[in-house]
């Protein structure tokens, strides 16, 4: 036997209102338009769903057992229409966000968490990749924005690239490196200790060899390569290897106190760190959410990191 939905939910309003004028009210309908669905479902079921001549309204053993499903219909209802508007909203929902590894697990991932403190709602889901993984990943709808360092000339058409940090690398070592005791500190210096390889397609491999021709060597010593940001910092606060690293990847895991910067100039990237998406497309208000916090999470940290590169590095 198939019962209507609607009849259901109404049954349960009048019971829980205590009247069918108040039920009606309760869910916005006439009285009569309520009467006639009570009378259609008790003729539907063949049994009576409120006791006869009982004032106010007492219903039956089947009228409370069906107005409980009545309940379920009602809240059902309801969560769907809440979970429409916080779509549309963008408080609930999920965002696919992927990036390159270092900013990911140094940065991108703590904003991931300040975020979902004021939207709980919604979901994040993480992936790791460099940008022709991640605009292949677009492409195919994978995920709807990658954070990922990038020069302004390199967006594809089709995509659309914002700038939340410029591009600054630095040389990281370790906080008792003894090359931070040198009063006059040389590129050539760089060469007296092992190095650790940035992970494969990294666009701070590139960053490398753009220091190797500034120090006029073909190669350098490679001790350690493929790491994790946490295994790269792990591995560097045990030795005297240096490395390639953006500046905010330091500043970020600043208060651990276990690597710091070379105050020494090398040779900068004409890239940004942004936030890489589709042109043109319809996108998850979440996901654009997710975006405009990261964003503005950006406009206060470029001033601290700033702040900490004059007064940290070169203040030294």
């Amino acid at each position: 036997m198939r019962l209507n939905e609607r009849h259901l939910m109404q049954l349960a309003a009048v019971i829980d209102a205590g009247g069918v004028s108040e039920g009606a009210a309760l869910l916005g309908l006439s009285q009569p338009a309520v009467s006639r669905s009570l009378a259609m479902l008790e003729a539907r079921v063949g049994e009576p769903l409120f006791q006869k001549g009982k004032r106010p309204l007492q219903p039956t053993a089947l009228g409370l057992q069906l107005a409980g499903q009545g309940r379920i219909i009602i809240a059902a209802s309801r969560q769907a229409s809440d979970a429409v508007q916080g779509f549309l909203r963008g408080t609930k929902g999920q965002v696919q966000v992927g990036g390159v590894p270092f900013f990911m697990d140094a940065m991108i991932s703590r904003m991931v968490a300040e975020f979902q403190n004021i939207e709980p709602d919604v979901a994040v889901h993480q992936s790791y990749g460099n940008l022709p993984e991640l605009s292949q990943a677009l492409e195919s709808e994978k995920i709807d924005l990658g954070i990922v360092p990038m020069g302004l000339l390199d967006v594809a058409p089709g995509f659309e690239f914002t700038e939340i940090l410029p591009g600054r690398n630095i040389v990281a070592c370790r906080m008792a490196h003894p090359l931070l005791r040198k009063p006059r500190l040389q590129t050539s210096d760089l060469t007296d200790f092992p190095w650790v390889a940035p992970l494969p397609g990294s666009p701070l491999l590139s960053d490398l060899h753009s220091i190797l021709l500034t120090i006029g060597m073909s190669d350098l010593t490679i001790r350690y390569s493929g790491g994790s940001l946490m295994s790269v910092i792990n591995y560097m606060a045990e030795t005297n290897a240096l490395a390639v690293l953006p500046h905010s990847v330091v500043f970020a895991t600043r208060k651990e106190a276990r690597i710091t910067v070379l105050p020494l100039e090398i040779p900068q990237p004409n890239r940004s760190l942004g936030i890489l998406r589709r042109a043109g497309v319809q996108r998850s208000q979440a996901a654009d959410r997710f975006a405009a916090f990261v964003t503005k999470a950006f406009v206060e940290l470029k001033h601290l990191i700033k702040r900490h590169e004059n007064a940290v590095v070169w203040g030294r």
